[in-house]
């Protein structure tokens, strides 16, 4: 298999068997779900002659929040449908919409999207990450400034529903407790201030309570540890049901995935060392302690 590029938006997920090129090069179909639910919201509030704000104060949501929904751009969750649906009839409409929900890939680079599909489906991952928090383990306000700072400027819209989608991104990790998750991130990255002291102390905390479930394992590459094998950049690494594993690698404005069973092959042992050379676990968890009390 070649290497293939990661341009485009993911449709659905990727069933157990192995990934052959064409599939990543065939151009995907945004997924209506969302939109239409939406839409749907949008209707039954106008024929109740309300504005945005008004719903958004009977579900007990900001107007912001509504608006996205109907915009398609963030998934709803159970308190919101709930809350809706007496708001606006009890007619059975959104519940019955919201069944046919599915997690879409608004807010998410393009060129990640179909890595993310693989993610929601794999049977083990593994990141490690040199530059910034895996952005499964970021808190909320930590994200927030990820995408803050990014260049070109986004409104606050687009803020919203990027911090959303990386919200909705690590409900997996809560949601599938028997698959491992491995990460390995350089102790700089927990280093690097943003915000306040408090604010970095709730990063620290965020990532100590996400990284506490037996199936998630979390070492941190000391400064101590000089130079390694990994040094030229990110590694991903995921094996899909059927027990194939692909890799991941981004840089600046762009990603591709990596089927080559040599090249994976190559990420795994890569990955596989420097995890013999960072702290272990406990260690790890002693570490961000450590930082945490120095701020």
């Amino acid at each position: 298999m070649d290497i293939v590029g990661v341009e485009g938006e993911a449709s659905g997920a990727v069933g157990a068997r192995a990934v052959p090129v064409g599939e990543w090069e065939r151009e995907p179909h945004p997924s209506d779900s969302l939109r239409t639910f939406g839409a749907v919201v949008q209707a039954l509030r106008e024929h109740a002659g309300l504005s945005r704000v008004d719903l958004g104060a009977r579900v007990q949501y900001s107007k912001h929040t509504v608006e996205s929904v109907e915009l398609g751009r963030r998934m709803p969750d159970e308190a919101f449908v709930e809350r809706a649906e007496e708001a606006l009839g009890n007619t059975g409409a959104l519940r019955k919409a919201a069944r046919h929900l599915t997690r879409g890939d608004v807010g998410l680079a393009a060129w990640f999207r179909r890595w993310a599909v693989l993610e929601r489906e794999a049977a083990s991952l593994c990141t490690y990450e040199c530059r910034l928090v895996p952005g499964l383990l970021q808190s909320e306000a930590y994200a927030r400034a990820v995408f803050d700072g990014t260049i070109p400027l986004r409104t606050d819209e687009e803020l919203d529903t990027q911090l959303a989608a990386r919200m909705e991104r690590q409900a997996m990790m809560r949601e599938r407790p028997t698959v491992p998750f491995s990460f390995i991130v350089e102790e700089h990255v927990f280093q690097r201030r943003f915000g306040d002291a408090q604010a970095m102390r709730e990063l620290v905390d965020h990532v100590l309570e996400r990284s506490a479930p037996r199936n998630v394992t979390l070492q941190v590459v000391p400064l101590a540890a000089g130079l390694h094998a990994c040094l030229d950049g990110t590694i991903r690494i995921l094996e899909t049901p059927s027990g194939q594993r692909l890799g991941y690698s981004e840089g600046q404005e762009n990603g591709r995935l990596i089927a080559d069973r040599k090249e994976v092959s190559l990420l795994c042992q890569r990955y596989d060392t420097l995890r013999s050379q960072a702290l272990n676990p406990t260690e790890t968890r002693a570490l961000l302690e450590r930082l945490r009390g120095e701020l």
